[in-house]
């Protein structure tokens, strides 16, 4: 498995819209908090030790 950088997502807008109504209302921290909460989410869900490390050096650019 490697790590998919494509456009991935069937309804991109929607998606970022659903991220941005779950920050609704929240402090920083507590937006820090669900990021850090979600990131963590969806690196157990990936579950694969190569593709967390091809997203992380991805995403530091």
């Amino acid at each position: 498995m490697s790590l998919n950088l494509q456009p991935n997502l069937s309804s991109p807008d929607d998606a970022y819209a659903m991220l941005l109504e779950a920050h609704e209302g929240l402090t920083k921290d507590q937006s820090d908090a669900l990021n850090a909460r979600l990131i963590l989410v969806l690196m157990n869900h990936i579950g694969d030790m190569e593709v967390l490390r091809e997203a992380l050096e991805a995403a530091r650019g």
